[in-house]
């Protein structure tokens, strides 16, 4: 039996691709950036040239990239009625009818099973992080987000369970600078957002949610002010008492990235999606990746 060439034989391969395009884009990859938290342990533990510490905290990354995978579905379809009155949030594939409920359930357990697996062949002490991670994630999700303060703080320790992930995964020791400095950085992230919110809230662009009833701009921007200060602190007092003086010389990156994401949070309205900034803001970027790099080569050879 022949086809006509321009028989529409394809439509179901079309179809196939066009819900995965979708399903990739809610997952959304942008967010991955969180997770590059994995591999900070290669950095402060002088671990660079390690090509085994490489092929552990990478395979730690994917980790999380599948359970962070997970997370997001489970939010955009606990909160897809919410996020359909939202300028920015009804563009999601699920939101959007991209992608099918279905195929957003299916796939949950599918990535969870993946970052269970990767995080057992790291051993047992990284499936224990990992399982801590999904269930703080959960928690966050399906409850907890909508208490003040408490979401900040949740959101917190996500980003302290990653940076103790990826120095897990190359058996070495958290250090403990990383670890006062992570959450304070988090937090300053997760009280931008709170305050972008609420911009789109008083513009009338979204109803908003109930936990921001209790965020007025007053008080987010005292705690803005405390967090930012707090973490430049506590990265100073690392720098100059680290294991190398030569640490002092990343403190200008660190103090030009916050100034610029204050800039950009109160003069641009930018901070509700802080991984869009660091990705296509040419200062944010480039002082983010010189600090990174000049981390590695300070560390590597002190």
């Amino acid at each position: 039996m022949s086809h006509s060439l321009d028989a529409p034989i394809d439509v179901p391969a079309r179809g196939v691709v066009q819900g995965a395009r979708a399903l990739a884009a809610a997952v959304r990859p942008k967010q991955f950036t969180k997770n590059l938290l994995t591999l900070a342990g290669i950095v402060f533990a002088a671990k660079v040239t390690s090509f085994d510490a490489w092929l552990h905290a990478l395979l730690a990354f994917g980790v999380y990239c599948a359970a962070s995978s997970a997370a997001y579905l489970l939010n955009d379809i606990h909160d897809l009625a919410s996020d359909r009155l939202h300028p920015v949030k009804r563009l999601r594939p699920l939101a959007s009818g991209r992608l099918p409920l279905t195929a957003a359930r299916w796939a949950i357990p599918v990535f969870v099973a993946a970052a269970l697996g990767g995080s057992a062949f790291l051993g047992r002490r990284s499936l224990g992080w990992l399982v801590l991670f999904l269930v703080v994630q959960a928690a966050y999700t399906l409850w907890l987000k909508r208490v003040p303060l408490l979401d900040v703080a949740l959101i917190a320790s996500l980003f302290e369970i990653r940076a103790v992930a990826g120095a897990e995964a190359i058996g070495v020791p958290s250090s403990g600078w990383l670890l006062a400095c992570t959450p304070l950085l988090a937090s300053l992230l997760a009280f931008g957002k709170r305050r972008a919110e609420l911009e789109l809230v008083r513009d009338g662009a979204t109803p908003g949610r109930n936990v921001l009833r209790w965020y007025s701009r007053r008080r987010v921007d005292l705690l803005l002010a405390v967090s930012g200060v707090s973490a430049v602190s506590a990265y100073t007092a690392y720098a100059l008492s680290g294991p190398t003086p030569w640490l002092a010389t990343t403190l200008p990156f660190v103090l030009i990235g916050v100034a610029r994401y204050f800039t950009l949070l109160y003069r641009h309205g930018a901070g509700e999606e802080p991984e869009n900034m660091v990705l296509t803001d040419p200062v944010l970027l480039t002082s983010t990746a010189l600090w990174a790099l000049l981390c590695a080569v300070v560390l590597t050879t002190a």
